[in-house]
Parts: C-alpha cells; structure tokens; sequence
C-alpha cells in the first residue's frame, strides 16, 4: 500500500461519560460544553474541516444524541432568525453544517476504552488511513495542528502524532515519545511510553491527541489486551504498529488545553474569549480586575 494515501476520513470519539464535570454532564454530553460559544466537539470538527478531511466518523454511546442534534439541520431555528432579522447568527449556523452525507456516526456499546472506540470505527474507515482527534484536547494556534500533520504526513507517509514538551518533572501525566532522527517538519518517534516516571521518560514531548495512522491499527486493536484501567489502550495498539511501521512527530507551535479537566477547560475559556475582538479587552479587564482584587478563601481544614 502507498504510505502517502490521501487521509480523506477522521475519527473523533464521543463516547466517554464525563465524570469529572458532573453534575453538568448529567443530562448533556462533556463534548457540548462550550468554550465561549461553541461546544468543544466543534473546535475538533473545525480544525479537521481546515486539514482537508472530507468524511468524520464520531464514536458515540448512549445518551449522546446532542451531538447528532448539533450537526444536523434546523430549519425552523434557521427562520426565526430570518425572521427576527439574525443574519450574523443564520451565517454561523450554515457555516457549521456538515454537506450530506459527509459525518457518520457509530456506537461503542461498551466502554473499553480509546483503543476500542477507535476499533468501533474500523468498518467506516475502510483500508485507509485516517486522522483521529480527541475532542477533549482542544489546540489553540495560528494553525490548526492536525494541517501540520498533513504537512508533514505528505512528505514521509507512514504514521503521524503530534507532540509538544511538556515540564519534564511530569513525564508521568502523559504518554511520551523518544525523539528520534529529524525530518524536515518533525522527527523519527524512537519510542512511545505511557506516563513514564521522569527518570524514565525517554524525553519530554507528549502526546497531544492528534493523530494521523494507517489502516492496519485496526487488526492489532482487534485483538489488543486490555492495558491500564483494564481499558483497550490506543498507545499499545501504536506500539506494536511501530513494531512495522514508520511513526514520526511533528511538535505543535500553538497549545492544547485538555478540556477533559476542569483546569484545562478554563483557562480554553479565557484563551479563546481574550483572542475574539468582540468580547476580548472587556474579557481581559474583567480578569485583571477580579485578580487584582481575589482573596484566597480560608477553607476549613
């Protein structure tokens, strides 16, 4: 097979519970929080459209019919604001609607974890390669990152991720590569690890949930023991792809906040809402304000 097939599909999971923004995710998906006034799906949605992907598969589960709602038609939506003379708000919902036929989405009944949800897509995907994006990991930059791995996917073929450094005391948070030879837009990946200690860590750059892998992941997930959390993990699935495969890493020149903790999705709040030229100097004066004037709160032991 030609290692530089056109990536033409991207895989976007969805099916994860949310726990950790409970009780706000009760009742609504975790990917239709948003982040000043788009859910975080979309800012994943965005940034494959811009890389050039033609087709997006979500993986969904129960309870995430939100989502499908979200990228559908709304026609009478559409003529109230016809109506009410909305122009501004009728040319963003056009904007964000999929052309026919160009989304599918499939069910990971089970929560095996992100190896197997990336499985569940297997049959949509076909004897491709493809782009995979965590919606949780929302990259923030002049250029989107998964067209960086475009980029570079076109000039090496193979499998790409994208990576960035991280403070090397907390290799033990995330998945770390080994930087190998280097290439004009990235390096050779030596090695991958998951949360290696810093004593371990073959380097700094972590994974930053964007991806771009060939059509044999797909046989290898099939029968991937289960790995930390008694999950189906995507990282061993790509070390033994590795095992075959070229993988090469691209460093991301922008930053990726992970929406999945409620640190991350905060501060992709204040990012994204100081970069709009509508709300952002009444943003910034706000913040300045309230932290000028913040007094720790005395919590009781």
């Amino acid at each position: 097979m030609d290692r530089t097939n056109k990536v033409r599909k991207a895989v976007i999971p969805v099916a994860g519970n949310g726990t950790r923004f409970l009780p706000a995710t009760k009742a609504m998906p975790k990917e239709m929080l948003t982040i000043v006034d788009r859910p975080v799906v979309q800012y994943a949605v965005d940034e494959a459209i811009e890389a050039g992907i033609e087709h997006i598969v979500f993986v969904t589960s129960r309870n995430k019919s939100a989502i499908e709602d979200h990228f559908d038609d709304t026609p009478e939506l559409i003529s109230n604001l016809h109506r009410a003379g909305k122009t501004v708000q009728v040319s963003e919902l056009e904007r964000i609607l999929p052309t026919a036929g160009s989304i599918s989405f499939t069910r990971q009944q089970s929560p095996l974890g992100l190896g197997h949800a990336v499985w569940c897509a297997r049959d949509l995907i076909g004897n491709e390669p493809f782009a995979l994006l965590l919606p949780d990991m929302v990259c923030y930059g002049a250029r989107g990152c998964m067209t960086g791995l475009m980029d570079l996917y076109s000039e090496v073929g193979g499998n790409i991720v994208a990576v960035e450094e991280c403070d090397p005391e907390e290799t033990s948070k995330y998945g770390i590569v080994g930087k190998g030879a280097p290439v004009s837009h990235g390096f050779a990946v030596t090695q991958m690890v998951e949360k290696p200690q810093p004593s371990q860590a073959p380097s700094n750059f972590y994974l930053n949930g964007r991806y771009i892998l060939q059509p044999e992941i797909f046989d290898i997930l099939a029968n991937q023991e289960r790995g930390a959390g008694n999950e189906i993990q995507l990282t061993d699935g790509m070390l033994r792809l590795s095992q075959a495969q070229a993988f090469h890493a691209q460093a991301y020149e922008g930053r990726t906040f992970d929406c999945g903790s409620k640190q991350g999705f905060i501060e992709a709040n204040v990012a994204f809402a100081l970069a709009r030229a509508d709300i952002g100097d009444l943003v910034y004066d706000s913040i300045k304000h309230m932290v000028l004037t913040h007094e720790p709160q005395v919590r009781a032991a």
